[in-house]
């Protein structure tokens, strides 16, 4: 292995509260990037020096070595650099299917999202940007928030507000110059994500794919019977088992975000690189509140 994240569905495994939990005893982590040392007679598709990544979750990145059955990894270009190819197979693709399959969007169209900081968010940004799309970013208040909203906005956001500011009528001047979104991305829970729905226009809909406030999505009866709005809910792991059979939609996928990533156009999250030994302190890291930048153990 060469490098592993530490996401927040990494500690809920540990925690014993996520959808999928590995058999005991077990190593953690579900992503990361690795370079191929061996491979027995049998193997057709990977070759030493090749780099890949997981094919699904569970595989338990956080280890100098392991040996694995070709189908439970997938070959990635070693011309990327290796932080991103140790946070591809996550939020990158988390963040292209919920923009390409739930809303038919087109180049000036706008996308609405909480926790715009964290790593699907940013990856939001940088995907909706290269598409033309435009993006208001949600964000909670903190007190470096001068700093992370040049940080957003360098990634390419258009907008980046607070909670407290989608409640208030300041938001119809942002709506002056783009169009009301049709597509709204919820990882947070709660009143943000009531006060996020007000935004929607008719028919669009909000995709739930997180829940950081560990709160109930709450929905006013008003906006399903007025305005029609739809919720979904999306999980990368379920559509790659959804996929399974389907090696080009994955292919293409792959292909598109690894191109974007040459161009430029797609950048690892912030990230603060850790030593494999130094593992308490990076999960500790992970768990602080305001946490944006994703610890990366070096293997």
């Amino acid at each position: 292995m060469l490098a592993a994240p530490i996401n927040p569905a990494d500690i809920n495994m540990i925690q014993g509260t996520y959808a999928i939990l590995s058999p005991l005893p077990a190593v953690g982590g579900n992503e990361g990037v690795g370079e191929v040392l061996e491979v027995g007679r049998r193997v057709a598709a990977l070759k030493p020096g090749d780099w890949v990544i997981p094919a699904g979750a569970g595989l338990g990145t956080w280890r100098t070595q392991g040996v694995f059955p070709e189908e439970t990894l997938l070959k990635v270009p070693s011309d990327i650099p290796v932080l991103c190819a140790a946070t591809l197979s996550v939020n990158p693709c988390t963040a292209y299917r919920m923009l390409a399959d739930f809303e038919t969007l087109a180049p000036g169209d706008s996308v609405i999202q909480n926790a715009a900081n964290s790593g699907v968010g940013q990856a939001v940004i940088q995907i909706a940007k290269a598409s033309g799309i435009k993006t208001i970013n949600v964000v909670r208040d903190r007190p470096d928030l001068p700093k992370l909203v040049e940080r957003l906005m360098a990634l390419g956001a258009d907008h980046v507000i607070t909670e407290e500011m989608l409640r208030k009528p300041e938001m119809k001047d942002i709506f002056k110059s783009i169009p009301k979104p049709r597509l709204a991305l919820n990882c947070v829970g709660g009143k943000s994500t009531t006060e996020m729905l007000r935004h929607l226009q008719p028919k669009g809909t909000m995709v739930t794919y997180g829940g950081m406030a560990k709160q109930p999505v709450m929905v006013p009866v008003s906006a399903f019977i007025f305005r029609d709005v739809r919720l979904r809910g999306f999980w990368m792991t379920q559509w790659r088992k959804d996929h399974a059979q389907d090696q080009e939609s994955l292919a293409s996928m792959m292909d598109a975000l690894c191109q974007l990533i040459r161009r430029g156009q797609l950048a690892a999250p912030a990230c603060t690189e850790v030593p494999l030994q130094d593992y308490k302190a990076a999960l500790e890291a992970t768990m602080k509140p305001f946490t944006s930048s994703k610890q990366i153990l070096l293997l």
